[in-house]
């Protein structure tokens, strides 16, 4: 070394020149980044979290060069931690093991890479023992590190799956209950159709009729909405996003359902000022038409006028670059018991009253509208009470949804 370093040892300077520029080395890391990974920054990084998470992982290397056999970055409970949130923080923003591993190859280039610029630059002549030994810490730093990322990144995709695998069944086990009623209906009605006694009568063979056209259409439905669940949950079915004028969407909706308000006494109002969005119209649109139908298929026709109504609501939300709007209604409303499991498939609170309300229905409106809130990025509540009515507050991001995709 040279005489100004020769009472510091090697390890010390390098330990303090790291952690001293630990906030420059996280802009490099993310430099280097966006220049060797094939898709943008912002598709990376949709938040500064992850950039939080880099200098303090450095500090912690920092702190290991100098006293790895008192301060084993593996029994460093803080700096494990956080190795493990990164884990977490790209398991939400869907990276891939590839993209993390490649992330710490980087920094731990960078880290090498700032070692000989340093000593270059203090003019330090380190003894070939010294620069092996502080490179072995290094990599050593980093692999555990990466190691831990890694692993609590793999640990948590692979709960996802076993979650998705378990709604699947769920899913295939209620789906299946549901489509054996109609079937049952319809195998019933056919035998009917075979005997000489329906056949001769009429009034009996027009009662059979009725049930095989609502059986099939019972089973139609269905079926749609199946296959709006299947395509709304695939993962290559990403959102297309287009500027969308809700107030003219709304407006669509309502003619779309403007013979089924008419035929139950329903109005449905469109207030002014609903605001433009950059979305999939697609989905909004499924949104709002199951919310609308519903208003109008739970109306109270005790009231002297049922009314669907879709307005825009500030929530304060204009700082977060989201937008809120509310679809309500004066029907009979949910009971409180049964608003926690409203978005569940299947799950009908009303059902009971199918005669006397003269409505059917599969459970599956609400859990579509789930679907498409969280593929919209967005968020959805509800405040009914019964015999007052039901309000949906659907808060949407205003501009583009940013798509995070694995390298």
């Amino acid at each position: 070394m040279t005489m100004a370093a020769a009472a510091e040892d090697y390890t010390v300077v390098m330990s303090r020149r790291v952690a001293a520029e630990r906030e420059t080395l996280a802009a490099r890391w993310l430099q280097r980044l966006r220049e060797v990974l094939t898709v943008a920054a912002n598709d990376v990084f949709p938040s500064e979290q992850l950039l939080d998470h880099v200098p303090a992982l450095v500090q912690e290397i920092a702190v290991y060069l100098t006293a790895p056999a008192n301060n084993e970055i593996a029994a460093n409970t803080a700096v494990m931690s956080k190795a493990r949130e990164l884990g977490l923080l790209r398991h939400s923003q869907q990276a891939s093991v590839h993209q993390l591993l490649h992330e710490y190859e980087i920094l731990g280039d960078i880290l090498e890479t700032f070692l000989v610029e340093e000593t270059d630059r203090l003019g330090l002549q380190p003894s070939l023992s010294e620069c092996f030994t502080i490179q072995r810490r290094l990599t050593h730093a980093v692999r555990v590190l990466m190691r831990t990322t890694v692993d609590t990144f793999v640990s948590e995709y692979t709960t996802t799956i076993q979650e998705q695998n378990e709604r699947i069944l769920a899913f295939n086990r209620a789906a299946s209950h549901e489509l054996r009623s109609p079937i049952g209906t319809l195998m019933f009605a056919g035998a009917l159709l075979d005997s000489d006694v329906v056949r001769q009568d009429p009034k009996r063979l027009a009662k059979v009729a009725t049930t095989v056209r609502a059986s099939a259409e019972r089973l139609t439905w269905l079926v749609e909405n199946l296959q709006r669940i299947a395509r709304v949950g695939d993962a290559r079915d990403v959102p297309s996003q287009q500027s969308l004028d809700l107030g003219a969407l709304a407006a669509d909706v309502a003619q779309q359902l403007k013979d089924m308000a008419q035929a139950r006494g329903v109005t449905i109002q469109i207030a002014a000022g609903l605001p433009s969005i950059v979305a999939d119209p697609a989905r909004v649109e499924l949104v709002l038409l199951n919310l609308v139908s519903n208003g109008i298929k739970y109306s109270d026709a005790n009231k002297p006028a049922s009314i669907v109504e879709i307005v825009a609501v500030d929530e304060g939300r204009a700082a977060e670059g989201t937008c809120t709007i509310c679809v309500r209604d004066n029907g009979i409303g949910i009971p409180v018991s049964d608003q926690s499991a409203m978005f569940d498939r299947f799950f009908r609170a009303h059902a009971h009253l199918d005669s006397e309300l003269g409505v059917t229905g599969t459970g599956l409106g609400l859990a579509i509208v789930g679907d498409c809130v969280q593929a919209l990025g967005g968020s959805i509540r509800c405040e009914s009470a019964p015999g007052r009515g039901t309000a949906f507050y659907l808060t949407l991001p205003r501009t583009r949804l940013e798509q995070s995709r694995p390298v």
